[in-house]
């Protein structure tokens, strides 16, 4: 009996948690360059076994008993690139392909999918909020100027035709492992960053996230069915465990 309210508990926390990733996913549905994140879970049992570790030579299982509690495992983050749009703002840039705009923040380079940038009044290029646009060679772009023209390699010119700098587009061997997600939008290297190649820069465009709102209202719902019939379940046990000390308990 006492095991059903461990098991009951670990799935509404796990619903919980899952229900949080999901209201963040689709309060960012709107936030160009936003990857969505999704929950995954595991049992309390294979968490124990990662965390403790088995350092015996020859690994015996630490019981038989199956357990049902969950714990989280892991918030996975899709990297699949989001639809473009088109803009005709002139400090709008987007990426076909792989890579990311780097961005000098005061934690350090970040990175993002987002290139809704603008101009700092000093006259850099910006990402709002948080810091400068760097470029190829890892330094601040200077424009002066927002009526400038750019290629699908990323070099801006002004309207003399003078390049002005080139938009810096990084890529990771593994996406999923080498960036942890930060702030909104913006990405933390683990791993080595290197400059894409293939990757098409378009001028006057942003990437949308890549939430598909549909598919999280389904999983919302799911999650919120889980969750109610969790809760009745344990009512239904304490009422039960209730009656069982205050009438059995007599006997």
């Amino acid at each position: 009996m006492l095991k059903g309210f461990y098991n009951l508990s670990s799935a509404m926390l796990t619903q919980t948690r899952n229900l949080d990733v999901i209201g963040n996913n689709m309060g960012n549905t709107s936030t160009s360059g936003y990857k969505a994140d999704r929950y995954v879970d595991t049992t309390f049992g294979d968490v124990m076994l990662s965390r403790v570790g088995n350092k015996e030579k020859d690994p015996q299982e630490l019981g038989t008993t199956t357990s049902y509690m969950t714990a989280i495992a892991d918030v996975v983050t899709d990297h699949s690139q989001g639809v473009l749009q088109q803009t005709n703002l002139p400090l709008d840039f987007a990426i076909e392909g792989e890579g990311y705009f780097s961005i000098q923040t005061e934690n350090g380079i970040a990175y993002t999918r987002n290139g809704s940038f603008m101009l700092d009044n000093e006259g850099y290029l910006y990402f709002g909020g948080q810091g400068r646009v760097l470029g190829a060679n890892g330094q601040p772009i200077y424009l002066g100027t927002d009526k400038i023209t750019a290629d699908s390699n990323g070099f801006i010119s002004d309207d003399n035709g003078q390049i002005l700098g080139q938009l810096g587009v990084f890529t990771f061997a593994n996406p999923a492992q080498d960036l942890q997600k930060g702030n909104g939008e913006l990405f933390y290297a683990n791993g080595q960053a290197q400059l894409a190649q293939g990757s098409v820069v378009h001028h006057q465009m942003v990437e949308k996230s890549n939430i598909n709102l549909v598919q999280q209202m389904t999983e919302m719902m799911v999650c919120q069915r889980a969750l109610q019939s969790a809760s009745q379940v344990t009512k239904m046990y304490d009422t039960i465990m209730t009656k069982a000390t205050g009438e059995i308990g007599r006997v």
